[in-house]
């Protein structure tokens, strides 16, 4: 009888606890251990729910768990939470686990490792930035502090660093908890994965709602009270009054323990794993925040920690450890928010980006409705496509509109996917009727006003 091998899981969110419950479903603990260390409180949530627990749209922190601990037990799964991985012995096939509440250290053996770490928050290097009531924003830990902090030590006054879309959402839910908000940035708009003139219209939403921009200011230390807890957030020109500070400032894949021990990582910071998420070292996997991954559109590599690449890459992990062939082929680049009563979306590159990949582009800008006009719940959108000059295919495209307009991003996500061009788009067979768009849907008017710009274009060209 063979040896019954062993997977060892670090982390147990959606990549690591998706490969866990996928390599057990094609092998039976009799022939397959698995042992998910996890250093939290909690596993398989929904990170991206955090802000809405927070702004009390969702009241029942137990409503953002997917999977319970219990529930992995009973499939098989050797969950032990609150076991941080500290070292990783490749040549040893070991890892060094701490009990995070104990402090008690051994080793634990595996014959394959699956890596699911997650992004660790940007925290910036500045005075006070690890004081009390400073938090930041990606395990449900963070989450319950920071409705602790407005519940219960009566926070009255917010101040958001960072204007991405962890910044915007935690912004809003901070006004919708009754809270005086600022948000500060050094970039000069908010969302700076959008172009400025779809971006200027967020801006405008989050005056609209109450909350104080102070943009292309940077943020230069935190003021604290003789007991550390902060009371303001210095900028270059002032100093903002802060009971409680958010950090949005974006996170960044946490390689490190990988790093560590001698397992590649690439330019963006992330693991490098082939299409089934192997690694380069031998019998080591990877899949979710803490990996990076091949953009379609512009051919390079990028890191986008979201959850939907997280799990998909984890079925992907556990499929090929638990004996099936499946790959991930990567992304490209899709992303929707909503900020206020504002629809925001994206897929592929911007403006800037295209350039830097070494696009030469054409951009048009659509306003429409996201119903037929007549329709008493019509309300407006603009959607911008970014092609590529001459071929005319499609490499970006941004929507930002109020309520139906930003799913429409799953469209134009499928066209990037597709290598359309915006004349080939302008065939596309779309669903229509007038609660749910103009005879002429928005995508379709888009890519009938780029593909113009090409035919244009090339003429002037010539």
């Amino acid at each position: 009888m063979a040896a019954r091998e062993r997977l060892l899981v670090i982390g147990g969110d959606a990549a690591g606890m998706s490969a866990a419950s996928q390599a057990r479903r094609r092998r039976a603990a009799d022939d397959l251990d698995i042992l998910v260390v996890e250093r939290g409180h909690h596993v398989s949530y929904s990170a991206c729910g955090i802000p809405y627990f927070v702004g009390g749209v969702v009241d029942d922190l137990d409503k953002l768990i997917a999977r319970t601990p219990a529930q992995f037990r009973d499939r098989d799964i050797d969950l032990r939470l609150r076991t941080e991985a500290v070292e990783i012995d490749v040549d040893g096939g070991r890892v060094r686990v701490r009990d995070v509440e104990g402090g008690g250290e051994r080793w634990e053996s595996y014959d394959d490792l699956m890596v699911a770490t997650g992004a660790v928050p940007v925290r910036p290097r500045l005075p006070g930035a690890d004081a009390k009531g400073v938090h930041g924003v990606q395990i449900l830990g963070d989450g319950i502090a920071i409705r602790q902090a407005v519940e219960q030590e009566k926070a009255r006054r917010a101040v958001v660093v960072g204007g991405g879309y962890i910044g915007l959402e935690m912004a809003e839910a901070m006004v919708m908890r009754g809270l005086e908000v600022t948000l500060v940035d050094l970039a000069d708009q908010p969302m700076r994965t959008l172009d400025a003139d779809m971006g200027a219209i967020i801006a405008d939403a989050m005056r609209g709602i109450g909350v104080k921009l102070h943009l292309g200011e940077p943020v230069e230390g935190f003021d604290t009270s003789p007991d550390g807890h902060v009371t303001g957030v210095r900028t270059g020109g002032r100093t903002l009054p802060a009971d409680l500070v958010v950090l949005g400032l974006g996170v960044r894949p946490g390689s490190d323990l990988a790093r560590a021990a001698g397992i590649e990582t690439g330019p963006t910071g992330g693991i490098v794993t082939d299409r089934r998420m192997r690694t380069r070292t031998e019998r080591v996997w990877a899949a979710g925040d803490c990996v990076e991954t091949r953009h379609l559109v512009s051919g390079g590599p990028v890191a986008i920690p979201l959850g939907t690449h997280a799990n998909k890459q984890g079925r992907v992990a556990g499929i090929n450890l638990g004996g099936g062939y499946a790959t991930f082929p990567g992304v490209v680049g899709t992303a929707i928010s909503k900020i206020c009563q504002v629809e925001v979306a994206r897929t592929g590159l911007n403006e800037r980006e295209a350039a830097a990949a070494g696009f030469e582009t054409l951009s048009v800008v659509v306003e429409s409705t996201t119903r037929a006009g007549y329709h008493p719940d019509a309300t407006r959108m603009k959607t911008k496509l970014i092609v590529e000059r001459r071929s005319g295919r499609l490499l970006g495209a941004q929507i930002v509109g109020e309520e139906n307009a930003g799913k429409r991003v799953d469209g134009l996500a499928i066209a990037l996917w597709n290598r359309m061009t915006a004349e080939e788009m302008t065939g596309l067979d779309l669903g229509y009727a007038p609660p749910f768009s103009p005879a002429w849907d928005p995508v379709l008017i888009a890519a009938r006003k780029a593909a113009d710009a090409v035919e244009q274009d090339m003429h002037t060209a010539d």
